[in-house]
């Protein structure tokens, strides 16, 4: 049977693609200011369209294009990316749509993010990773509040580099007079957000001009177009500079004559030879060897997925983390359990003091109490406010208490291991994003958690208000009637361990509720009191 072997011309284009660095760009702005619209043209003249999907844009029922100069009719390009319906009908991004396209330069990863701000936790989705930031700005309307939202939110993620590009020049008539309005603006935004590398670009998505070509429309213009811009911004290079981290993903063991710790390196770098730290035993261990998939490695950047032989026997277990051992002190992360982050809030039910959530930070999951809400942020006017609790798409500063230590550094140093996100434990659904801004003073006194169960034999529509009442207040409650329950007192204990109040109607023997006083506490609850007396009878349990 033959075999297929590449051609040595083939083989060449294979290599050359693969070695061809990456980049994550995100586009911002406010609603209409024609991001999709914009995505469209770039991948349109860079010829990254199938021909078959050119053909079902110009066959679409909706077109808000208009028609050209001459009259003709031209091709609604937002369509290539706006791929829901809901999204085509509107005229709208909703949800944030990946696309790829490469050059002979460059692979990009483009992130299209939604500018209404209703759908602002999806565009910090979105640009979570991005190394570019691209905000659109209408020419005709100048600086929206949304847009100087979604600045805010590139400047809180720390995205290494912010376009400006500003959209509809064919709207003012390609006025430089405009455009430097604009930038004034911006410029000015930019520096009060801290965003240090800023770049001003006059487009037209509509028409094309300084997207990916040069037209004859703005003579004034001597920057580069957007695409020049994107093919030669320097990407990932503080990443390596930084110091290592890398966290333990999985540790593998094939045999007993292989035990290897596998993980993405966050940052800095690492090679065969190499000293290193486990933390949080502070073992050391020298790096044996890295191996791959393709074969050993003597050395690895951040962003590569390795697996670490040491020539060491050292205790290292997922989510724990190895680091280069070194004098200075920005070289070791902070290890703690009290941080104080920015949070963008990505849920309807509201983020409230004493709530308990899970925190996923690098490969580490550990429970965590919001301790306080330091303020809340206008992203509009970027005032500081008090607040008592974070509603949907808002932005605070959050104190946070989680049960086992974290090891980490400041988001604006490090944007893996200052990242985390908060997720329900009870729904497991991922409630917030966060951005650890700095360690907090350990705290030296007893932290333990009150465990609580609410015992009312016999009254399950008064177990059942209870709960609701509870909920109502903002507290995790947890009611464990469901006849498929066939252990009560393990799923108390599991309901606990997740931060609830665990409420019940159903009968235990003596045996098992003298078990449960020893790790929970059963309060005393009068049934003939009302649910709302009950429950302010648990406030009382659980802050004592």
């Amino acid at each position: 049977m033959a075999t297929l072997t590449a051609t040595p011309d083939f083989q060449t284009f294979l290599d050359d693609h693969l070695d061809r660095d990456l980049l994550r760009f995100t586009t911002a702005g406010s609603v209409d200011d024609g991001k999709s619209t914009l995505i469209g043209r770039l991948l349109h003249d860079t010829k990254s369209v199938y021909e078959d999907q050119l053909i079902a844009v110009q066959n679409a029922k909706v077109n808000r294009a208009g028609d050209n100069k001459a009259g003709v009719k031209r091709i609604d390009l937002s369509l290539l990316t706006d791929g829901l319906r809901a999204e085509r009908e509107q005229g709208i991004t909703i949800d944030v749509a990946y696309r790829y396209f490469a050059t002979s330069k460059r692979k990009f990863i483009i992130a299209d993010t939604p500018g209404h701000e209703q759908y602002t936790r999806n565009m910090a989705t979105g640009a979570s990773t991005a190394d570019v930031a691209i905000v659109l700005i209408d020419g005709s309307k100048g600086l929206l509040p949304q847009s100087r939202r979604h600045t805010f939110i590139a400047s809180l993620l720390a995205i290494p580099h912010v376009v400006a590009a500003v959209n509809k020049m064919d709207l003012v008539g390609y006025s430089e007079a405009r455009f430097r309005e604009i930038e004034t603006d911006f410029l000015a935004l930019a520096q009060k957000l801290g965003i240090k590398n800023v770049t001003m670009i006059p487009v037209s998505a509509l028409e094309g001009d300084n997207v990916v070509n040069h037209l004859d429309n703005t003579p004034w213009y001597k920057g580069p177009t957007l695409l020049d811009y994107l093919e030669t911004v320097p990407v990932h290079v503080e990443d390596n500079s930084l110091p290592l981290r890398f966290p333990v993903q999985l540790v593998q063991r094939p045999d007993r004559t292989f035990r290897g710790f596998s993980g993405t390196i966050a940052s800095g770098t690492v090679h065969a030879g190499q000293h290193v730290v486990a933390l949080p035993s502070g073992k050391r261990a020298t790096v044996k060897r890295i191996v791959t998939y393709d074969g050993d490695l003597r050395a690895a950047i951040a962003g590569q997925s390795v697996t670490l032989e040491l020539a060491d026997e050292i205790d290292l277990s997922r989510g724990e983390m190895l680091i280069a051992p070194d004098a200075q002190n920005f070289s070791v992360p902070h290890t703690g359990t009290r941080f104080s982050a920015k949070i963008v809030w990505m849920h309807e039910r509201p983020l409230s003091p004493g709530q308990i959530y899970l925190v996923k930070h690098t490969t580490r999951t550990v429970r965590a109490t919001a301790a306080k809400i330091a303020f809340r942020v206008d992203v509009n006017t970027l005032e500081q406010h008090a607040a008592a609790d974070i509603a949907l798409n808002e932005i605070a500063e959050v104190e946070f208490t989680t049960t086992l230590p974290l090891f980490f550094d400041a988001y604006r140093t490090n944007r893996i291991t200052g990242a985390f996100i908060l997720i329900d434990p009870i729904t497991n659904a991922t409630v917030g994003a966060g951005m650890i801004d700095r360690a907090l003073e350990e705290n030296t006194e007893d932290t333990a958690t009150t465990h609580l169960f609410a015992y009312l034999p016999g009254e399950p529509s008064l177990a059942f208000h209870v709960t609701h009442e509870l909920a109502n207040a903002g507290h995790n409650a947890i009611l464990l009637d469901d006849a498929h329950i066939t252990h009560l007192p393990s799923a108390i204990r599991a309901a606990n361990l997740a931060g609830a109040i665990a409420v019940s109607s159903k009968a235990l023997s003596a045996d098992d509720l003298s078990s449960l006083r020893t790790w929970a506490t059963v309060p005393a609850l009068d049934a003939a009191k009302s649910a709302s007396h009950l429950a302010a009878r648990l406030f009382e349990e659980e802050k004592a």
